[in-house]
């Protein structure tokens, strides 16, 4: 099985780019494997619509993102099915959230879309201009982190820590990057 873990988010507001940090995290500060499967990890940013190319070639799909909760507070973390989304649970925080709900909504309607997972959390900041994330969404990263490798377990994959990242450090890097889309 082909597995994407898909980070969305727009890094420059905040906590509304926990996901892709999240995603970036996992994947430089653990080694996986499995002899089933395969496991990558794409940024997603905010390309929403565009990203249906991509996540048509994997069996599996583990997104990360914001999400709004009726009952929630901000830091709160939730690991769903797509399939069954509890009904507190809506992307309405921000306009990437509503594109990529639409996205894998779309892929359903031609019987594209993977098994897909969600792991999400309620931000606090999605407006300001800045890489810095909140403390209720850092330390809630920290759950969405364990959440995910959990996931990743039962699926099959084993893994080793490599590195010694923090979640933060690694958005303030982010922008140092030279990065070509």
């Amino acid at each position: 099985m082909k597995v994407l873990i898909l980070g969305i988010g727009n890094v420059m507001f905040s906590d509304e780019g926990v996901g892709v940090h999240l995603c970036r995290l996992v994947e430089q500060k653990y080694a996986f494997s499995s002899q089933e499967h395969t496991l990558h990890f794409v940024d997603g940013g905010t390309l929403a619509e565009r990203l249906i190319p991509i996540i048509v070639e994997y069996d599996y799909l583990i997104v990360l993102d914001c999400v709004d909760a009726n009952d929630g507070k901000i830091g709160d973390v939730y690991f769903f099915d797509f399939e069954n989304v509890p009904s507190s649970i809506s992307w309405q925080g921000s306009a990437h959230e509503i594109e990529m709900l639409q996205t894998l909504k779309m892929m359903d309607m031609v019987g594209d879309r993977p098994p897909t997972k969600i792991v999400g959390i309620i931000p606090e900041v999605v407006s300001d201009t800045t890489l810095k994330m909140t403390a209720s969404v850092l330390k809630g990263s920290v759950v969405m982190e364990q959440t995910l490798l959990k996931h990743l377990g039962e699926l099959g994959f084993s893994y080793e820590q490599i590195a010694d990242l923090d979640i933060q450090e690694l958005a303030d890097l982010s922008c140092k990057e030279e990065r070509w889309y």
